[in-house]
C-alpha cells in the first residue's frame, strides 16, 4: 500500500486557536470564493482543520471577497481560518502554492473549471508530488459537459434545477427560495466528499479529486420531488404553503396571525380532528382517506381555517402539541433567534472581530460530545499569516518583505 505522509495539520505551525480537536491533523488550503466553497471550508475549519485561506493581496481583486471584508456575509463565511496573500498570476506565487501543496491535505476551490488547469495548479498537476492530496473542486455545472464553461449562480441552479417550477403558489410563476440553497448544499456536499475521501485515504494512502456543482446539489436536493418523476414519472407543480403529498399540512390564519400544521397518518389525522371538535371530518367520505384529502383539498383547508381563526396561534399550538400534533408558530428570522429552544440550543456564539468588534456568528449545528466545534477565531485579516506561512515554508525575513515589497504577497 503506497503510504500518505504524515497528516500535515498535525506539524504545519497555525496562527490561530483550533475549534476543535477533531479535524486538527489536517492542513487544508482554502482557494475559494464567494459563496460555495466558503461553505464548504467553513465546516472543515469550525471542525478544526488547520486552514489557510490563500487570497490575492487586499486590493488586488475585490471579486475574491464576495462582498467587504467586514460584512456580516463575508464574517460568517471565513471565521476558523487564517490567511495567505499571494497573486497565483505571479510566477513567484505559485511556485509557493506548489509548495505549500505539497505539504496539504485538502486544497479546496470553486473557479470555473479552466483556471486551474490555466494556473498549473489542478488536480492532476499537483496530485503528481503530493500523491495524498485530496482536491475538492466546486463548479456551477459540473468539470466537463457541455455547460462546463458556464458561469454558475445560486438562483440559476435553482431555476435550473427544478426548485424554482415548484416553489411558490399555483399560477403566480416561478419563485426562489430565500437562500441561497444550492450554494449552501454544494458547498456541504463538497465538505462530506472531503471527508469520505480523507477516510478512504485511511486505507489506500492515495487521495483523490472530489467534484461537485451547484446543479448536482439543487437536483439531489429535490429528494421526493425528483423520486416522483424518475420513478414514476410524475412532473410536480407548485402547491404554495400546502405539503405536497402529506393533507392537511401547510399554513393556516388564527385569530392573531398564521401557524403551521403538519398531519401525516391516520392516527395524527384523529387527534387532529379531535382537537380541533370536528370529528365528524373523519367520518366525511370527502375528508376520512388521504386520496380524498388529497382530492378536497381546498374544501377541506377552507373549514379548517374557519375553525382556526377563533383562537390565537398560541393556544392553537399549544393544543396540537399537547395532543400529539405537530404545529408550530411562523416567526421571522428575529423571532426565531429570540425564542427560547433556540437560545436553549446555543446556535449564536460570541467572536471578537478585527473590523467589528465584539459580534456574534451563527455556530454548527451538530453537537459532538467529546470534540465539539467552536468560534476559535475571527475571520483572518487579509495576508494577515503570510509571514508566518512563508517562514514554515523556509522563506527567510529578509526575502518574505521582498515578495511584499514585489506584491507577491
Amino acid at each position: 500500500m503506497e503510504q500518505q505522509r504524515s497528516h500535515a495539520g498535525a506539524a504545519f505551525p497555525r496562527q490561530t486557536p483550533s475549534a476543535s480537536r477533531a479535524l486538527e491533523r489536517f492542513l487544508v488550503l482554502d482557494l475559494t470564493r464567494v459563496r460555495s466553497g466558503p461553505t464548504c471550508v467553513r465546516q472543515l475549519a469550525d471542525w478544526g482543520a488547520n486552514v489557510i485561506k490563500v487570497e490575492m493581496p487586499e486590493g488586488a481583486d475585490g471579486s475574491q471577497l464576495g462582498g467587504p471584508r467586514s460584512g456580516s456575509d463575508f464574517q460568517q463565511l471565513h471565521r476558523n481560518k487564517q490567511s495567505l496573500a499571494l497573486d497565483l498570476k505571479s510566477e513567484e506565487g505559485r511556485k509557493i502554492f506548489r509548495d505549500l501543496a505539497g505539504r496539504a491535505d485538502v486544497i479546496v476551490e470553486n473557479f470555473r473549471p479552466d483556471v486551474k488547469t490555466r494556473l498549473g495548479i489542478d488536480y492532476d498537476t499537483l496530485s503528481a508530488d503530493n500523491p495524498g492530496l485530496v482536491y475538492a473542486s466546486i463548479s456551477g455545472f459540473g468539470q466537463d459537459g457541455p455547460y462546463k464553461e458556464r458561469p454558475g449562480f445560486d438562483q440559476i441552479a435553482q431555476g435550473m434545477g427544478g426548485l424554482m417550477s415548484i416553489t411558490g403558489k399555483p399560477g403566480d410563476g416561478p419563485m426562489r427560495v430565500g437562500i441561497p440553497i444550492a450554494d449552501l448544499t454544494a458547498g456541504l456536499f463538497a465538505a462530506q466528499g472531503i471527508m469520505v475521501a480523507l477516510l478512504e485515504r485511511e486505507v489506500s494512502g492515495r487521495g483523490q479529486w472530489v467534484q461537485t456543482s451547484l446543479l448536482q446539489a439543487q437536483l439531489f436536493m429535490l429528494d421526493f420531488q425528483a423520486a416522483r418523476y424518475v420513478m414514476d414519472g410524475e412532473v410536480p407543480k407548485q402547491a404554495g404553503n400546502n405539503h405536497p403529498t402529506s393533507i392537511p399540512t401547510g399554513v393556516f390564519k388564527t385569530a392573531d396571525g398564521y401557524m403551521n400544521i403538519a398531519v401525516a397518518g391516520g392516527a395524527i389525522w384523529r387527534r387532529f380532528c379531535k382537537v380541533m371538535g370536528r370529528e365528524d371530518w373523519d367520518a366525511n367520505e370527502d375528508y376520512a382517506t388521504p386520496p380524498a384529502r388529497s382530492a378536497n383539498r381546498d374544501a377541506l383547508n377552507a373549514e379548517i381555517e374557519a375553525e382556526t381563526v377563533r383562537e390565537t396561534t398560541a393556544e392553537w399550538v399549544r393544543r396540537f402539541n399537547e395532543a400529539g400534533v405537530p404545529s408550530g408558530e411562523i416567526f421571522d428570522i428575529g423571532e426565531a433567534f429570540e425564542n427560547e429552544q433556540v437560545r436553549h440550543l446555543g446556535m449564536v456564539q460570541p467572536v471578537d472581530s478585527h473590523e467589528r468588534g465584539r459580534s456574534q456568528l451563527i455556530g454548527q449545528p451538530v453537537t459532538l460530545s467529546r470534540t465539539p466545534s467552536r468560534i476559535a477565531a475571527p475571520p483572518p485579516l487579509c495576508g494577515g499569516h503570510s509571514a508566518e506561512v512563508l517562514a514554515a515554508l523556509g522563506y527567510g525575513a529578509e526575502e518574505i518583505e521582498r515578495l511584499k515589497a514585489d506584491g507577491v504577497v
